[in-house]
Order: structure tokens, then sequence, then C-alpha cells
């Protein structure tokens, strides 16, 4: 633990919806969801105003639609996403060389490791109290008007907890000493890995209040959950945190996946698709230098079954011809003739070169043969509407789809700065219009087919 409160955690308030809503004038102060649109779609982010009526992160879009039918439900623009995220990150390592993303959203900032004039003038509540305003405006001003929570404490768990606890654009400063007092009136899923199994786990001992688990002997949770779970539960219980903040975080998979509206039977129609996320995933590892031994596929049968195959090369690879074919080959020892409503692709094993000369032997008792021939994904898939998605029309400009079927789309033309703008409608196939990236991101990374699972903002 340290001495002061020098660790500083900040979380963007409801990100994806709060980023819509910036950039669609007509949606600011309105019911907002992102995530997957179709029946199997799963919500990523709710605004506040959806969850004002119930709407949560994970839950089902149909449950979502039940509870608050007028919200606007949309896809997702990952590109408009990242670009603000950038920005923030970009913030915090102005104040801090220690900063550490604990995703798009997230991060902790170590503040011992400001230089002179960058971060708080010492740790007092006072000094604090100010820098955290002024981050917090700051972050504001460069994103648009995007919010943050923060939260200061002594460790990184007293910083996540304290960012919580006056969400949204909220500033909660825990003072070195007052760590414990906190935490105990707090359930004990406020704890990192107290989830509903581990929850249920402490039920069954009469556990469910931080101060029930903080009484409650090392031995005795050793017994119950196992050496590294109990004893990581008794300190983390007694405010005990000397985790260190990690500049760098090493990527350890790199993985595309998409989730389908209608099963998928046809199983060329499987091998197309595993070959278009196998590209994608070669073109991500390369984009970031890297290369990997371990491909893996992701299947979720039609009845919920998830399996999970994997295979080990003997040197890592960035081909996108190498990690489609073996994970083609995975897909054919599986049982898919019930169905499929999710396929993925991911390489494992990460590393920082390619050995070349090693591919055409890479696949260890696997002959070599002539790629499949593929079918080719009809063209209306490829030029999905999604709404949410950024749009331009050649004579009214830039807009965003509001929704699209039966060979229409219609499209709400405004942008953040134009104010709300009207909504038109037009064939799928109008050649006018075009789809469009976010105003000021960068192209894209993620390839989805449909609403992307793991599409998932941190609450």
């Amino acid at each position: 633990m340290r001495s002061e409160a020098s660790v500083l955690h900040l979380d963007l308030d409801a990100f994806f919806a709060a980023v819509e809503q910036r950039d669609k004038p007509s949606l600011r102060g309105k019911p907002v969801v992102v995530g997957g649109t179709g029946g199997r779609g799963v919500v990523s982010t709710a605004s506040y105003e959806a969850r004002a009526f119930g709407v949560r992160s994970a839950m089902s879009t149909r449950e979502a639609r039940s509870r608050c039918p007028h919200a606007a439900y949309l896809g997702g623009r990952f590109d408009a996403y990242r670009a603000a995220s950038k920005i923030v990150m970009a913030i915090l390592r102005s104040h801090s060389p220690l900063v550490e993303p604990l995703s798009i959203d997230e991060a902790f900032v170590d503040l011992a490791a400001c230089p002179p004039g960058r971060g708080p003038r010492d740790f007092s509540l006072a000094a604090l109290t100010d820098f955290g305003q002024e981050l917090r405006a700051e972050v504001a001003e460069a994103t648009g008007g995007l919010t943050a929570s923060v939260g200061i404490g002594s460790s990184k768990f007293i910083a996540k907890v304290a960012s919580e606890l006056d969400k949204p654009d909220g500033l909660r400063i825990v003072e070195t000493g007052t760590e414990r007092a906190l935490l105990r009136p707090m359930q004990a899923t406020v704890i990192p890995g107290v989830g509903p199994a581990t929850s249920a786990r402490l039920r069954r001992i009469g556990v469910q209040t931080v101060a029930e688990l903080e009484a409650i002997g090392e031995d005795e949770l050793v017994s119950v959950l196992g050496k590294a779970s109990g004893t990581a539960l008794f300190r983390l219980a007694r405010a005990e945190d000397d985790r260190e903040i990690e500049a760098e975080r090493e990527a350890k998979s790199v993985s595309v996946e998409g989730t389908y509206a209608t099963d998928l039977t046809d199983p060329a129609m499987m091998a197309a698709r595993l070959t278009r996320f196998a590209g994608e995933v070669a073109r991500r590892l390369r984009r970031h230098g890297l290369s990997g031994r371990t491909v893996s596929i992701k299947v979720r049968l039609y009845d919920f079954t998830t399996l999970n195959r994997s295979a080990t090369l003997t040197s890592p690879t960035d081909d996108a011809a190498v990690i489609a074919r073996l994970a083609r080959g995975l897909l054919t020892d599986l049982d898919t003739t019930g169905g499929v409503r999710l396929l993925g692709v991911g390489v494992s094993g990460l590393a920082d070169w390619v050995q070349d000369d090693l591919f055409g032997d890479a696949m260890v008792g696997t002959e070599e043969a002539e790629e499949p021939e593929l079918p080719e994904i009809p063209a209306e898939a490829e030029r999905r509407w999604t709404p949410g998605m950024d749009v331009a029309h050649t004579e009214h400009g830039r807009g965003w789809v509001w929704g699209s079927g039966r060979g229409v789309v219609t499209v709400r033309f405004e942008t953040a700065a134009s104010g709300p703008g009207p909504v038109r409608s037009f064939s799928i196939e109008d050649t006018a219009l075009s789809a469009v990236g976010a105003v000021g991101a960068e192209p894209a990374e993620e390839t989805t087919d449909g609403p992307v699972e793991g599409f998932t903002e941190p609450e």
C-alpha cells in the first residue's frame, strides 16, 4: 500500500453511448443503446437515459427493447470510439509517463510519477481535488463534451472503487487510512474476482459484505475458495493491494468473431467466414508487428454450446493463408450440422518476429492442399446498413443510418456540429449514398459480421 493517495483511475461514462450522443444531436438526452441490433444481439453500453428503464450491458437486445422500446438501438462505430480514446489516453500520458490502459475507456495513472507542473502540487485532499477537476475538464474539452468519472486512492483497487461511487461525471478521493471504513459496508462483489459463483460460495458461509468477509480468517477462505482466490480476497477485504501500474500491457492474443441473426448451416459458408476472419487477424498482427504460434477457433452452436479448438505451429506466423487453413481444419473436426450462431478466429502465443521460411512446414502432420473454392458472401450482406453507421449523400451531405429494411435505408442528416437534422429514405442500392468513416477517426481495425459478441464496455 502507498502512503499517499497517488493512484488515479479514470473511467469514461457510458462511453460508446456518449460518443453516439455527442455525434448525433437528435439523440442527446434520449435513451441510446449500443451493441447487437439483431434478435440475438447483446447490449454493449446503455446511456444513462436508457439505464433509467433497467437496460444494462450484457443484457439481450430483445429484453432491452421490451424495457425501453423508444430507445435508439445502434450497432456501434469502433473508429469513432478509438479516436476519442486516443485523445483521452494522450491527455493522461501528458501528465504522467505511467499510464496503464485497462480498456478503450478506462486507465490507471500513477500520480507519483508526474513531472513537476503536470500533476497535483501535493497529495493533500485539496490538491488532489483541484487536479481531478482540472483533468475531467480537460478531457471534456478535448473530446467534445465526453464526461469521465475519476477515483483517486492509495492503490489500484481503491482508485477503481472510488471512480464508481459518484458516476457519472464524478470525482471521489479516498484519503489514506480511510480505505477499510469505505469498503466495509459494501457488497463483497465490489472486490475483483467475486462473481456469481464466488458470491454463492461466500453466502454459504454467511458472507455478503466486505465487513463480513474481513472477519473470516485466511485459512477458512482458502478452504472455501482455494489458495489463490482465498489469499487474494483475504488481502483485498483489508484494502491491501500493492500492484504497480504497468505502463505497457502485453497483448495476449488477437481475435475476430461474428454472431449471426440466422444460424449458419452451410459448411462452405462457415469456411468462408473463417477465411475472412483469418485475413483480418493477420492484418492486425502485421499492423502491430506481431505473429503467433497458436491458432484457435470459437464456435457457438444453435443450442448455445460453445466449443473452442486450437492448434499450435512450430513457428510464429502472420500469414492469412496459414491461419485460415488451420482454422478451417479445426472446424471440420466439429459437428455443426445443427447450425452455428457464432464463429471466431484468434491467434495467441504472440511474438514480435516471423520465420517465413518455416511457413511451409509449420502445420505438423498436415499435408499441403489447394485452397478450397469458397462461396462468395452475398452482396446484400456485405452492404449492410447498420443503424448508427456514418454515411454521406452526394446531395444531402453527412448523416447516419437510422434504420434499414425491405430494400430501404433511412438516414438522419446531421453531424456533431450541425444540430438535429432531417430524415430521408433511399433505396439500399442508391449509388449517391455511401458509408464513410467517423469525422476525425482513423480507419477501423475490427472486421465484424453482424453484432460482435464480446463488444462490451466495462461498466
